[in-house]
């Protein structure tokens, strides 16, 4: 089996089990050495496959039951109205996830036989929304704080407050609050070990840590 062929049999395979397989098992299974499995889950987490790995009992390696949804159909019509509304939220900044929203649109798009996908860029074209846009961001700001919310991963950010006083920090990020004209990050601050808001745009560089810190108590 080539390699494109066993990481994708290795994704599905990991998606349909309930309970963890270990490394020796997949091996087995795949007719490969150990050391390959390895390689191969390596690869599917820079895919960015919530791969995870648990001990004890019913544990080994896993995938998140949450990663993808059931097949969904939809109409052109629905198609067309969440891809403008996604692309619409992109271009005014309404959302700092546009990695995501942007996969996600791809997705609705590849989805829709031809003849469909013909009835919603001609609906999209009747379709026009006019807002006002929020302060810019880093791409890879939003990139590294998108992953921290939904992964639940401290990050290391260096912000620049109002007044040009650039600082350093290390939060979690507990929630967001979209503005027109602005985001908010509401953080749990792991250094100085308090809550503050911070402004998206403010974020000159933010870095995902590699490790887990401990929350708060």
């Amino acid at each position: 089996m080539r390699r494109q062929a066993r990481l994708f049999a290795l994704a599905e395979h990991l998606r349909a089990r309930r309970t963890g397989v270990t490394a020796s098992e997949l091996a087995e299974r795949f007719g490969v050495a150990v050391r390959t499995v390895y390689r191969d889950l390596d690869a599917l987490r820079e895919a960015e496959l919530p791969v995870s790995a648990e001990r004890g009992r019913g544990g080994g390696y896993a995938l998140d039951r949450t990663y993808s949804l059931p097949p969904v159909n939809f109409t052109a019509r629905e198609a067309a109205l969440l891809s403008v509304l996604g692309h619409w939220a992109i271009d005014a900044r309404l959302v700092p996830f546009t990695r995501t929203l942007g996969s996600a649109i791809d997705k609705v798009h590849g989805a829709l036989a031809a003849s469909a996908q013909r009835e919603l860029l001609t609906l999209a074209r009747e379709l026009t929304f006019v807002g006002v846009p929020a302060h810019p961001a880093a791409p890879g700001v939003r990139e590294a704080v998108e992953d921290a919310w939904f992964e639940r991963r401290p990050v290391r950010l260096q912000y620049r407050a109002a007044d040009g006083t650039a600082s350093e920090r290390t939060v979690r990020v507990r929630g967001l609050t979209m503005e027109r004209t602005l985001t908010l990050l509401h953080c749990e601050d792991l250094d100085r070990r308090d809550r503050r808001s911070l402004r998206l745009d403010r974020i000159v560089h933010a870095t995902l840590e590699a490790g887990t810190r401990p929350a708060r108590t």
